[in-house]
């Protein structure tokens, strides 16, 4: 049988509900509808909604994270951090074996992290682990160059998933190796199908570590890349979840739809900034007074309030406004024309300049509607701006992450502490070209580069604040992004389900807790 035949069985038919306790499925199927199109599974090289969301279900990692941000046993049923933060030792179950019958071992532990330290985009992840002992199967020690705070979040499903060693440990370059797009892990689910650029299918785990678990049969990943044809499969039944949801027409009809739930639990751990990024190597924006002009263009209130129609809320700098970190003292860029065109002018542009914006394909509201009004605003300043569109994601990813770019779009996720998410946009060592959500901003100041590898290690609060503060300020002036509002992420799902993903990750997260009610 097809896997669209199978969607329309699967489907979660809306009905009232009534007074009487829900009586749950034995098993069934969740099926997710997503315009996220994957290049690949294996979310230990690559970043993002796409990737992440299936390889968390395929996918174990050493721990996971209550609604608390607490992190609780996982693939380690406990831990212990040495007082001087130069190590932390990971007591693995013994009772974990990937997909294939092979049991999970330090051994596993010690090559995914290591794999994901030299692979994936988010350098200062893992960047403080300089090696991981394995004195015995189930003991993993992982020993540091400095204290490291963000640690064990990035231990966390959709950062740190385990490797079969035996599979990927063959000598084939990782990133482009074979199993990446028929993986074998340790998670709730194990991979049934991929049909690329359709759907994943996803069956239950029979050999799960925790007893009990997945409740579900199956998971289907439909993607639907027409932002109309996937509203209508949930106000149809044909899927039970709508995650990472942004816009405000979406949000506010499903919100109408009887039978569904729509929540913006589940995105605290996100952190998602929409941003316009500017590439500080072409020789238009290589001046600061250019890039400062751009942002006193821009009228921040107009794209929350009037274009995402109240949905979003305005972000003013690098670190998510919901965060700790946040400084809200910096440089706002409120918009000003008269100084915007008095620095185009002193930057040598009075007569104008032409550039070119990108963005990413998908639904308009926070992406190509900016965009578009960036060509209309930025024309009040002399700027004359062509709007490229690209046809998939993989298109505009391949022209950000190779620089070929000279303004565009982009969303970008704080990944819960500034060390993960943050720190990989600025930092001067993390320019590379070819990796998407990295420096792709070709942005090098020493002293930010200074301040970040400080708070990176500093473990006292109010002192990682006001390193962060100070980071913030310089950015704010030099510019290299002009931050636009958070993303309103929220998920539309069936009222029939229980234990719906509204943790920390959301669907970026083991979903073998979920069940459907009958």
């Amino acid at each position: 049988m097809s896997i669209f035949a199978r969607f329309i069985g699967a489907a979660a038919i809306a009905t009232a509900a009534l007074n009487v306790a829900p009586v749950f499925a034995e098993g069934g199927t969740l099926v997710i509808a997503s315009s996220q199109v994957p290049r690949h599974l294996n979310g230990a090289v690559q970043s993002g909604i796409a990737t992440a969301v299936p390889s968390t279900q395929i996918f174990a990692s050493p721990m996971r994270y209550d609604e608390n941000w607490e992190p609780q046993p996982y693939l380690a049923k406990s831990w212990e951090v040495s007082e001087d933060g130069l190590s932390v030792t990971l007591h693995l179950v013994d009772n974990a074996t990937f997909h294939d019958g092979k049991p999970v071992t330090s051994e596993d532990v010690a090559f995914s992290i290591m794999t994901i330290k030299q692979n994936h985009p988010f350098k200062s992840m893992f960047a403080p682990v300089e090696a991981i002992e394995t004195p015995d199967p189930l003991t993993a020690v992982i020993k540091l160059s400095q204290p490291h705070p963000a640690l064990l979040l990035a231990m966390s499903p959709a950062l740190a998933p385990i490797l079969p060693k035996h599979i990927y440990g063959d000598g084939q370059d990782i990133k482009s190796h074979p199993a990446n797009s028929a993986p074998v892990g340790s998670g709730p689910f194990m991979l049934e199908e991929f049909t690329a650029g359709e759907a994943i299918v996803l069956k239950k785990n029979p050999n799960f570590f925790i007893e009990g678990r997945p409740k579900l049969d199956e998971i289907i990943i439909r993607i639907i890349k027409d932002p109309s044809a996937l509203l209508i499969a949930m106000e149809n039944g044909e899927a039970d979840i709508y995650p990472f949801m942004a816009g405000a027409q979406e949000i506010n009809r499903l919100s109408k739809v009887d039978g569904l739930e729509v929540t913006a639990e589940g995105y605290a751990a996100v952190g998602p900034i929409n941003w316009l990024a500017f590439n500080t190597e072409s020789p238009k924006l290589s001046d600061v007074r250019v890039r400062q002009a751009i942002g006193y263009a821009i009228d921040r209130d107009f794209i929350t309030k009037a274009l995402h129609r109240g949905v979003s809320t305005p972000q003013r700098g690098p670190i998510i406004e919901s965060s700790p970190f946040f400084d809200p003292s910096i440089e706002a860029y409120d918009v000003d024309l008269d100084k915007a065109n008095a620095l185009m002018a002193d930057a040598g542009f009075g007569d104008g300049m032409e550039l070119t914006i990108d963005y990413i394909p998908g639904p308009k509201e926070q992406q190509q509607s900016v965009a578009e009004y960036m060509k209309s605003q930025l024309k009040k300043i002399g700027i004359d701006v062509t709007v490229r569109a690209a046809p998939d994601f993989p298109t505009w990813a391949g022209r950000v992450g190779g620089h070929d770019f000279e303004l565009s779009m982009d969303v970008v996720f704080n990944w819960g502490d500034p060390v993960i998410g943050v720190h990989r946009t600025y930092l001067s060592d993390n320019i590379v070209k070819g990796v998407i959500w990295s420096n792709t901003q070709s942005y090098a100041n020493p002293k930010v580069d200074e301040l970040l590898n400080a708070a990176a290690v500093e473990l006292d609060m109010d002192k990682r604040k006001a390193l962060y503060a100070e980071f913030q300020q310089i950015v704010a002036q030099d510019l290299p992004i002009y931050w636009i509002n958070a993303t309103p992420y929220h998920s539309a799902y069936s009222a029939k389900l229980s234990n719906p993903p509204k943790g920390i990750w959301g669907t970026m997260h083991p979903m073998d807790m979920v069940e459907i009610t009958e």
